[in-house]
């Protein structure tokens, strides 16, 4: 939609008010809970309320800083008469403490940035009482461990507000927090949300609205009190984040749809809006608007708001398969944080000057991620932006996982989803959840896929990436796909799988080998494991919900209900093609089907498979010619492009040494 630079900002605005008079039918009398309808979090409905206060008391902070206070809405003094309720104990409308519900952490953090961004207009008008209380409700932050992930931030920038506020704060807190965000920076502007087994794995989203955001908040907060050169280092880590982060929308708009927690839609926007309120960022501020603009229409156009202005739990439509146990009816509004650029004035560059096209409406790019393991690729004639990931999956490396269809797919994109069956603990929810869409997996003698988490990765070069795991199975057939730690897996061979990636197509090479002494299901040959490779899953109308699958090459094809297609060809030993459908799996539509290859019988050991994913506007036209040599135990896939490039995929044998940590965690 073009919009001059003045409209632009009035259609952010309006957005925003339209957000914010809508949720205010759900509120208790003096504002303090807002209970939006639907099925409550695991937290519970009092957790809930709170929430609905603080994350749109975020969204009217932004708002307000803006427009420096002009208030039509009078939304300073709706929310100070909620701050007044909430902390008074004795009121039936009181905000749970942190002892309560741990979740009022995460909201302390959203209403205490908000207290900082109008501290004119509400913090420094509310009475001396007031004032005291939101402190006392907020001290008991101090000295609390803090789980050790993007949650320390919330006691970061709590204990930074109190400080300059007359509350109660400790030094160790904040150093403790600052140390562990830098040993958990990956570089090349790049955190991992926390470690898993020591490792930098849990890559997504998190990087963006929560480990770049609030480090850059609390030096705000602190002003002249945050340590020397804090501010500068964020910045530059931002600054290079950014860089790669402008690649990772669609010419639709659209974020990667990749990691949990993706029903917060846009506030995949914060660290673009920060790196511009910060001066941290290498975009014009043409092109910065340009993507924030394009990504908000992405979502109103698409449904996330229902017919009474709330925002839905899903990603375009309703679906609960992309939600999490703490996932309730006002978790979506953290897209208040993607609204920051609100907070600029009218008068800053990025809402007066002329938005730009879209990096990957400007031509095909290829990028190498290597701090997530990730390959990139966008296509200027469909605009689609793919991620083929051999990095983090989330998982840790000294134990065996179910497969997270957020994390442990071969590859995400900004047009399609993954296959979601969800989560058995949110209501809706289904368990059977068998890896299946950009998944490569062993098929034991019941039909059942094998498990890839946790996968190692191997090399990350050049457009090449290569990854391992062992594939595994539930012991018991009517798993629970979110089980804990205990649950019991088969043992199975290693699965040892590498990516070319350019414009639309990616070469998927895979070696499967076995491991002596390992027996029956887990062991060679003669266990019969079939290998199936899955493309991308794509959204298709209700009548042709199967997809169409051709035999010509050993493929299968799907079109999309959006004009896509995904192609999936065997080329090296996977000559069965078929297309599986779905129902309600997918957050892009009700009916989905994805393109699968296989092996015709049990596959070999010790060989290279290949199989070549497509995904775009039209079929993939000239493909990749791809042979296959070997070098001592390691297997090679030479590719050339139609264009004449050259990558090779390196397959080496396993060590089995390696995985000694969680080898004997597996039951054979």
């Amino acid at each position: 939609m073009n919009r001059t630079p003045t409209e632009d900002r009035a259609h952010w605005e309006r957005t925003a008010d339209r957000m914010l008079l809508a949720v205010r039918p759900y509120a208790t009398d003096q504002h303090a809970l807002i209970h939006l309808p639907g099925v409550p979090s695991h937290n519970g409905a009092h957790s809930d309320g709170l929430e609905g206060f603080a994350r749109t008391f975020l969204l009217a902070g932004f708002r307000l800083a803006g427009a420096g206070g002009a208030d039509p809405h009078d939304l300073a003094g709706w929310y100070a008469a909620g701050l007044s309720t909430g902390t008074d104990p004795a009121s039936p409308e009181r905000w749970p403490t942190f002892a309560e519900r741990g979740q009022a952490k995460v909201e302390a953090a959203s209403i205490v940035i908000a207290l900082h961004e109008t501290r004119p207009w509400i913090w420094d008008r509310l009475g001396d009482r007031v004032r005291q209380r939101v402190l006392e409700w907020l001290a008991p932050m101090v000295g609390d461990p803090m789980p050790g992930n993007n949650w320390i931030w919330f006691q970061g920038v709590t204990e930074a507000f109190a400080r300059t506020a007359g509350g109660q704060w400790r030094q160790q807190d904040l150093d403790r927090v600052i140390a562990l965000t830098d040993g958990w920076y990956a570089g090349d502007g790049w955190y991992s949300d926390g470690l898993t087994g020591a490792a930098h794995r849990n890559f997504d989203h998190y990087n963006g609205w929560a480990m770049h955001l609030y480090p850059l908040w609390f030096c705000r907060i602190l002003g002249d009190a945050a340590p020397d050169g804090l501010l500068d280092r964020y910045r530059a880590r931002l600054r290079r984040f950014l860089a790669d982060q402008r690649l990772l929308t669609g010419a639709n708009g659209s974020p990667l749809v990749q990691g949990r927690s993706l029903t917060y839609r846009h506030a995949a926007l914060a660290p673009l809006w920060t790196g511009a309120l910060f001066d941290a960022t290498p975009l014009a501020p043409g092109e910065t608007r340009a993507l924030a603009s394009r990504t908000l229409d992405h979502f109103t156009g698409h449904g996330a708001t229902d017919e009474r202005g709330l925002l839905t739990l899903g990603w375009h439509r309703p679906f609960r398969g992309i939600l999490q146990g703490y996932s309730g009816p006002a978790s979506p509004y953290w897209a208040s944080k993607g609204f920051i650029g609100l907070a600029l004035p009218p008068g800053h560059p990025v809402w007066t000057e002329e938005a730009t096209a879209l990096p990957v409406e400007r031509g095909d790019f290829t990028r190498t991620l290597t701090a997530p393991g990730w390959l990139v690729s966008g296509t200027a004639a469909d605009g689609v932006v793919r991620v083929v990931n051999h990095g983090g999956d989330h998982a840790d490396p000294a134990r065996p996982h179910a497969d997270d269809p957020a994390y442990a797919r071969f590859a995400y994109s900004t047009h399609t989803a993954p296959e979601t069956p969800g989560d058995p603990t949110v209501p809706g929810g289904s368990a059977d959840a068998d890896p299946l869409d950009n998944a490569v997996v062993l098929l034991d003698a019941a039909g059942r896929a094998s498990h890839r988490r946790p996968a190692t990765r191997i090399s990350v070069e050049g457009a090449t990436a290569v990854s391992r795991s062992r594939a595994h199975w539930p012991e018991d057939a009517t798993w629970d796909v979110f089980g804990g730690p205990d649950t019991p897996y088969v043992l199975g061979p290693w699965i040892t799988t590498g990516s070319a990636l350019r414009g639309s197509v990616e070469v998927r090479a895979v070696r499967v080998d076995g491991c002596a002494g390992d027996r029956a299901r887990g062991g060679g040959e003669a266990a019969g494991h079939r290998l199936r490779v899955g493309g991308w899953a794509l959204a298709v109308d209700r009548r042709s919900a199967a997809g169409s699958a051709t035999a010509r090459g050993a493929g299968a094809r799907v079109e999309g209900a959006g004009g896509l297609v995904s192609v999936v060809i065997g080329t090296h030993g996977l000559p069965r093609a078929a297309t599986v459908a779905g129902s309600g799996s997918n957050a892009l539509g009700a009916s989905s089907a994805t393109p699968v290859v296989a092996t015709e019988g049990p596959v070999a050991h010790g060989t290279i498979h290949v199989a070549l994913i497509h995904l775009g506007g039209e079929g993939p036209g000239a493909l990749p010619q791809v042979a296959t040599r070997a070098e001592g135990e390691t297997l090679l896939a030479d590719v050339t492009w139609p264009d004449g490039a050259h990558d090779t995929i390196r397959l080496p044998a396993p060590d089995d040494s390696a995985y000694a940590p969680w080898k004997d965690q597996f039951r054979a």
